[in-house]
C-alpha cells in the first residue's frame, strides 16, 4: 500500500474580487509579523490602512487585473506541475502525493486546507512554501497560522518543513534562464551591458535588525543567479519595491536604483526574484507603474524577466526537495541545516522560540 504524501504549498494570497480587496489588506495588516503592535492599536491602525489602501487599490492595481489577484491560478498551476512531477518519478512507486496551496491572508486557508489534507487521509506531510527566501513576516507567518489550525482541528500528521531555499539549484537555473531572455533581447535592441536590477518586497529595517534573514537570503540569491548566468562583468545590483508606511525600509528602494540606472544611461532588466509567480507586484507594479516611472526619468531600455512560475528546472528543484524531505520531521533548510550567519537568531531553525512553536506542547502551553 502507497503512503499518501500530502504537499502542502504556503503562499500570500490576494483578493478573488473587488469586495475582497478590503478584507484581504485587514487579514494582512493584523498580522502581529507585519505590525509588531498591542492588538488594540494593530486593529486600529490595519482598518485605518486596508480602508484607504482599498479604495486605491480596487482602481488602481487590482482594476488592472479586473479587480482580482491571478496569485491562487498561478499557485494552482504551479502546485498542480509538482504534483504530476512527483506521482511521474520512478522514486515514488511507494507514495502518492497530492498538492495543496494554503494561502495566508485570503482562501483557501489554513483551517480549510488541513481539513482537506486530513479528508484526503494524508500519512505525511511535506510544507513546501512558494517563498525561496524566509522571513518571519512571510514563511513563519504562514508556519505560524498552519500549526495553529492543526492544533485547533486536533489533527497529528508526521510533518517536515522546508523552510527556505534561496539557492536551490532549480530554482537558480530557472531565473538565470528567464533573466538571459531579457539580457539577449536588450542587447538585440542595441543596448550594451544593460544592468540587471534584483528587485524583491521591502522589508521595515527593524525587522532585519532584529534579525530576519530574507534580506541577506535575497542577497545570497542573486548571488547564485549571477555566477549561473555567468555573463563578463555583468552589471547588477538589488534594490527592493513595494514600501509600505512611514517606517525606514531597507535599500536602495526600486525606485532609486531606476534612477541611478537612468542617471548613469543604462537599460535595466528588472527581475523580481523573491516572487516565484505573476502577481500583482510583477504584473502592475512593475510592468506598469515603475516602467511608467521609469520612463519619466528617461531611462530608456525597460525589460522585466519573468518569474520562475512552472519552469521545468524550478519544479524539479521544488520535486528533488520534497523527495529529500519526505522521509523527515521538523523544519529544516534544503540541505538540512541552517544557511544563515549567527546574527541571524531569528531564522527559523536558529530561534528557540521559533523552533519551539510548530509543536504541540507549544500550542498547549499557551491555551
Amino acid at each position: 500500500m502507497s503512503q499518501k504524501i500530502a504537499v502542502v504549498m504556503f503562499n500570500l494570497g490576494g483578493p478573488d474580487s473587488k469586495n475582497a480587496i478590503k478584507p484581504f489588506l485587514m487579514n494582512f495588516f493584523m498580522d502581529k509579523n507585519i505590525i509588531r503592535l498591542p492588538i488594540p492599536f494593530r486593529c486600529l491602525l490595519a482598518a485605518f490602512i486596508s480602508s484607504r489602501r482599498s479604495k486605491r487599490e480596487a482602481g488602481e492595481s487590482y482594476g488592472e487585473l479586473g479587480d482580482k489577484s491571478p496569485l491562487l491560478e498561478n499557485s494552482i498551476l504551479q502546485g498542480q506541475a509538482l504534483e504530476q512531477h512527483l506521482n511521474d518519478s520512478r522514486e515514488t512507486e511507494n507514495a502518492e502525493f497530492k498538492t495543496f496551496i494554503c494561502m495566508r491572508y485570503w482562501h483557501p486557508m489554513a483551517p480549510q486546507v488541513v481539513r482537506e489534507v486530513r479528508d484526503w487521509g494524508a500519512d505525511k506531510i511535506v510544507i513546501m512554501p512558494l517563498y525561496p527566501q524566509f522571513s518571519t513576516t512571510t514563511t513563519w507567518s504562514s508556519l505560524e497560522q498552519w500549526n495553529k489550525a492543526l492544533f485547533e482541528g486536533g489533527i497529528e500528521i508526521p510533518t517536515s518543513t522546508v523552510c527556505c531555499y534561496h539557492d536551490n539549484e532549480g530554482y537558480v537555473k530557472a531565473s538565470a534562464e528567464n533573466i538571459r531572455a531579457k539580457y539577449e533581447q536588450a542587447e538585440k535592441d542595441g543596448y550594451e551591458k544593460p544592468r540587471v536590477l534584483f528587485s524583491a518586497h521591502g522589508l521595515p529595517e527593524k525587522i532585519v535588525k532584529d534579525g530576519d534573514p530574507y534580506q541577506w537570503q535575497c542577497e545570497q540569491s542573486a548571488e547564485a543567479i549571477v555566477k549561473e548566468l555567468g555573463i563578463n562583468d555583468l552589471d547588477y545590483e538589488y534594490c527592493y519595491q513595494s514600501r509600505v508606511g512611514p517606517q525606514k525600509w531597507i535599500g536602495p528602494s526600486t525606485e532609486e536604483a531606476l534612477a541611478k540606472a537612468a542617471e548613469d544611461g543604462k537599460a535595466v532588466i528588472i527581475y523580481p526574484h523573491a516572487f516565484t509567480q505573476e502577481h500583482v507586484e510583477t504584473l502592475v507594479e512593475l510592468d506598469i507603474e515603475y516602467k511608467e516611472e521609469a520612463e519619466k526619468m528617461g531611462l530608456h531600455g525597460y525589460y522585466r524577466a519573468q518569474t520562475v512560475g512552472t519552469h521545468a528546472a524550478y519544479i524539479e528543484g521544488l520535486a528533488d526537495m520534497v523527495l529529500k524531505h519526505a522521509d523527515k520531521e521538523g523544519v529544516k533548510a534544503e540541505h538540512f541545516e541552517c544557511p544563515c550567519p549567527e546574527n541571524f537568531d531569528r531564522c527559523c531553525m536558529r530561534s528557540e522560540d521559533l523552533a519551539q512553536y510548530p509543536q504541540r506542547d507549544a500550542h498547549k502551553a499557551a491555551a
